[in-house]
């Protein structure tokens, strides 16, 4: 594997346990019908979360995201957030675990009557499945991610939302299978936006330093992503100057470093952009960002410590 979303492989996730409809199952016995609406029409939203010294990351962030997520799309969780925050705890005491965790909460609109794309045709009842793996970043990740630019487009929002945290990724799927084919080492694709403008990569936040300034493209035609915010706060409360721009891949080759920002793998440095190595992997910016956001985590966790 190679990625902002790679991890170091560990014995401890053999014999977790997953969350399925209010049941703790071992994850080979973990299954959903065939008329579920997520499997046949990708039909739902989900949330990675991070468990960190006893706490899950951000978590009021994560929630608030996933349930307008779900009132956008008329899917009727079924439980309240304090209910769904039980139900995790659940799974995180029944599995032993306080740090290092990566956790998927996944809603989707649930059984159907047959599979197609009318929502009139659900049973009734959300399907909510949760898994907790323990997943640390790869020691090789300080290296640097190699980017690869794409010709698959950002969409727009009134065509599809990439702010809406949806189990469709088919698109970002197929801007990431063209990075590899255009280059085997590629790690991630960056993806314009529909003016031919920087906007993001197909799994992470994308930003870039130029003159000790970081930049990154508007929210228009990007993920919704709650690292992305936290680095931004982080920036406006004295990390570093911050600009959210719309600028042409050109001008972010000129840059100085680069990063990628995501709930898996925090912030993970960037080694190129189409062949072209930046002049620092890990610099001096990302280093005083990174150390930022891991205040923000640190204090976060302190505050909100659940297991």
């Amino acid at each position: 594997m190679a990625g902002s979303q790679d991890f170091v492989a560990d014995p401890r996730n053999a014999d977790l346990l997953v969350y399925l409809d209010g049941a703790l199952v071992p994850t080979d016995q973990a299954k959903v019908s065939i008329f579920d609406a997520g499997f046949g029409m990708g039909d739902g939203v989900w949330e990675g979360l991070r468990l960190h010294k006893r706490a899950l990351l951000f978590l009021d962030a994560h929630l608030d995201r996933l349930y307008a997520g779900a009132e956008a799309i008329r899917i009727h969780i079924g439980l309240s957030r304090d209910e769904l925050v039980g139900e995790i705890k659940r799974l995180l005491d029944a599995n032993g675990m306080t740090d290092g965790a990566h956790l998927r909460l996944m809603v989707t609109r649930g059984r159907k009557a047959t599979i197609n794309q009318d929502p009139r045709n659900a049973l009734g009842r959300a399907t909510i499945a949760i898994t907790a793996e323990y997943k640390a970043k790869p020691p090789e990740a300080s290296k640097g991610l190699a980017l690869r630019s794409v010709s698959l487009r950002t969409s727009r929002p009134d065509t599809f939302d990439m702010r809406l945290n949806s189990h469709s990724r088919l698109n970002l799927i197929r801007a990431l299978i063209e990075a590899i084919d255009t280059d085997p080492e590629a790690d991630e694709a960056i993806m314009l936006d529909p003016h031919g403008q920087v906007a993001s990569c197909n799994a992470t936040n994308f930003f870039w330093v130029r003159d000790g300034q970081v930049q990154t493209s508007t929210s228009a035609y990007c993920f919704n992503g709650i690292t992305r915010d936290n680095v931004i706060a982080a920036c406006r409360a004295g990390a570093a100057p911050v600009l959210e721009c719309s600028v042409p891949l050109s001008h972010v080759l000129a840059a100085e470093e680069a990063f990628v920002t995501g709930t898996m793998g925090g912030i993970t440095p960037v080694r190129s952009i189409d062949g072209h190595r930046m002049p620092m992997v890990g610099g001096p910016v990302t280093q005083r960002i990174a150390a930022a956001y891991e205040a923000m985590k640190d204090a976060d966790a302190a505050a909100n410590v659940l297991v």
